[in-house]
């Protein structure tokens, strides 16, 4: 592994659903890969009247994207030294896609590092989304006050037939201050609908 390349895993993250990744300074807002060695065993193992937001309700999914989700980032593809296997989860967040057309996500990383990010979509098919979507990343082991530089996380999802769950693909391209491209992660999505009669249970468990 070329220097370069172990600078950028010395500042990978970890999720913190399942224990999958070791968390350590960054958001999928703002880099998943950002700092910290990679642990091996990580890889084995509203209601109401509110404008803009979905009625939740375990019998409405006629809002196609619009509402609050549960995603999952499961990394595929990745070949390069040091990147994430394949059916590795790399992150995960709760989502708000609003009927406006713009969205945020509260990713599960620790707030110095940038845990909200937020994007822009189009429908462009049927139940089938583009999502643009940017966060900033800071490193609080290097400079906490100064942003360590964009991230940059389109998706392109498609919402089931039923409405609960939604499968894509994203790409993470996290950039320093300068715009300089620092480290390139893809792999695919899950999102579970959130609703009235969600539990803690349930997030857990997707």
């Amino acid at each position: 592994m070329n220097a370069r390349v172990r600078k950028l895993m010395l500042m990978m993250g970890a999720v913190a659903v399942g224990a999958l990744w070791v968390p350590m300074a960054s958001a999928v807002c703002a880099n998943p890969f950002l700092k910290a060695h990679v642990a091996k065993q990580a890889w084995d193992g509203q209601v109401g009247g509110a404008a803009q937001l979905l009625m939740a309700s375990d019998h409405d999914h006629d809002a196609g994207i619009v509402g609050l989700w549960h995603v999952a980032f499961i990394a595929e593809g990745n070949t390069g030294a040091g990147l994430p296997p394949d059916g590795a989860q790399v992150d995960s967040g709760l989502t708000m896609w609003h009927s406006d057309g713009t969205e945020e996500t509260l990713d599960s990383r620790p707030p110095a590092t940038g845990d909200v990010c937020y994007g822009v979509w189009k429908q462009v098919g049927e139940r089938h989304y583009l999502l643009n979507h940017f966060g900033i990343a800071f490193d609080p082991s290097t400079d906490p006050n100064t942003p360590l530089g964009y991230a940059h996380i389109p998706q392109d999802v498609v919402v089931s037939r039923d409405g609960r769950t939604f499968t894509g693909t994203f790409v993470i391209d996290q950039y320093d201050a300068t715009g300089n491209l620092l480290i390139e992660i893809k792999g695919k999505l899950v999102g579970t609908r959130i609703t009235l009669g969600t539990t803690v249970g349930d997030l857990v468990g997707s």
